[in-house]
């Protein structure tokens, strides 16, 4: 095999992963990261002995059952790793003394929703039978006997040849316009805060069907020890992490991709480069926009993102026993609307860590607000340091001042409260805009997940990118898949076979 060197931009879940398979593969890999941890975007960060969580809220592939569950292993992260399942994925109360809850398993909550409005039978039983039409996707998983495996393959078969319109309808149908089609105002207005509206559908029902099947648990200890345990698998593995080495120019030489230049000047050669680190700036500042076609602009000009979030951390002299274990929170309407960071509020959601010791001390509780904001309002804030300061303390006294709606007294029993904004997530992990996810799957650009993005660039030769960036939906599986789909192309392309184990 020629030079087998490869340097990896980025040590998030895709950088990680890239440089794990990297290893397994015979190939010498050295990951830059921009910061002083593993994960990128999978990370939390302690505040006067209270640890706020930046990412998880639940994992695909969290089942031993599950297909996705062998690359969680493959990686390290599934070995000892407790994972608890929850009844609720969330509740919405509104100001009429009414609480719609979405629970987890599809016939209790097709029973609760048919309580709370009978009105609304026929689209009740519509998206019930979108959620168990998902539970259908059954994919073979490790620990399936080669017959199983077949059978499972010939269902799959067959439900596409079936029931293929009804998934190209979910597909193209949007959150938003499906809540509109419920008269009751509480249900439709929850269906709008649980995903952002423009939000297909699809993905909404794979969620609650990987949830009832309890293929979506949420890890204890959260999200650090996620991206730690990554760290730990490539480090095991021979490769080479160096922190603190922010990637500022990408090298190239004749078309064809040499290595990196750090940001204290330092350039690190190698054989082939693979960005697992943000998009923009890796196509049109690291690489100087110099190698894309219509293709590849396309999404960084017309497709949305998912917005980026001002995150208020918590940490509450209680332990919230009698409060539900959520997957996402408790979202509750406000009295009335309150303008936080330039938009105006009519709802609140609050996520409690009461299902995590380890987040708190003995006795109290972690506690996460995320709210959606504008780029450009903290951008144009910032350019003065204490308008900028002054803003997040405000939004922290508004903050606390609203849960006390909620939880009377609440004021009293915050010791601690932490505010990142869109440009915080920006300073530590290089995403565009301060994008927690890159690309909102919408009707509009759903597609692209039956045919994945090209993980290379037009007239670059041995460059290569993945991550959220080139899979559509973002999140943890898809950095994994990512960075796995693009060891097996290398591996390809130096006849090689690609290799995986779990231990």
């Amino acid at each position: 095999m020629e030079d087998p060197s490869i340097v990896i931009i980025g040590g998030g879940f895709a950088g990680l992963s890239a440089g794990i398979y990297s290893q397994m593969n015979g190939y010498r890999s050295e990951i830059l990261e921009m910061h002083d941890l593993p994960g990128g975007l999978c990370t939390s960060w302690k505040r006067k002995g209270y640890t706020i969580d930046g990412c998880i809220h639940w994992l695909v592939g969290s089942s031993p059952k599950s297909a996705l569950y062998r690359f969680w292993e493959e990686v390290g992260l599934a070995q000892g790793r407790e994972f608890i399942n929850f009844d609720e994925y969330m509740r919405f109360e509104g100001t009429d003394g009414r609480t719609f809850i979405i629970y987890t398993d599809v016939n209790r909550l097709k029973k609760h929703m048919l309580e709370l409005s009978p009105q609304d039978s026929g689209v009740i039983h519509e998206l019930i039978n979108g959620i168990k039409l998902s539970i259908q996707m059954d994919q073979p998983g490790p620990s399936d006997s080669a017959l199983m495996k077949t059978w499972k393959g010939i269902k799959l078969g067959w439900l596409f040849l079936l029931r293929g319109k009804q998934f190209q309808h979910w597909m193209n149908v949007s959150a938003g316009d499906f809540a509109d089609r419920f008269k009751d105002p509480l249900i439709r207005q929850a269906l709008k805060e649980m995903w952002f509206p423009d939000f297909s559908m699809f993905f909404m029902l794979f969620t609650l069907a990987y949830l009832h099947t309890k293929n979506a648990g949420y890890p204890l200890g959260g999200s650090m020890p996620l991206s730690k345990s990554l760290e730990k698998r490539y480090l095991e593995l021979g490769g080479k992490i160096h922190y603190k080495n922010k990637v500022e120019k990408i090298l190239v030489e004749n078309d064809q991709a040499v290595g990196v230049r750090v940001a204290d000047g330092r350039e690190y050669r190698a054989r082939r480069v693979i960005s697992a680190a943000d998009g923009y700036n890796t196509i049109f500042k690291m690489l100087e926009g110099k190698y894309l076609d219509d293709k590849v602009k396309e999404p960084y000009e017309k497709w949305p993102i998912f917005p980026p979030l001002v995150y208020v951390g918590l940490g509450i002299n209680q332990t919230f026993a009698d409060e539900p274990k959520t997957v996402s929170g408790i979202t509750y309407l406000l009295r009335q609307p309150v303008e936080i960071a330039g938009e105006t509020r009519t709802s609140l959601s609050v996520h409690l860590y009461n299902h995590d010791p380890n987040l708190a001390p003995e006795g109290k509780t972690s506690a996460v607000v995320m709210i959606t904001s504008n780029y450009d309002y903290w951008k144009e804030l910032a350019e003065d340091a204490a308008s900028y300061e002054e803003k997040k303390d405000q939004i922290a006294r508004t903050v606390v001042e609203l849960l006390e709606q909620r939880f009377p007294g609440i004021g009293n029993q915050v010791e601690m409260v932490n505010v990142a904004t869109p440009l915080t997530f920006e300073r530590f992990t290089g995403n565009w805009q301060g994008s927690f996810e890159g690309w909102l799957l919408t009707p509009q650009n759903a597609g692209v997940m039956m045919k994945p993005m090209s993980q290379t660039l037009p007239g670059l030769k041995n460059f290569y990118l993945c991550g959220q960036w080139v899979e559509p939906g973002g999140g943890l599986p898809t950095g994994v898949m990512s960075a796995r789909r693009l060891l097996e192309t290398i591996c390809k392309e130096d006849a090689k076979k690609f290799e995986t184990r779990t231990n």
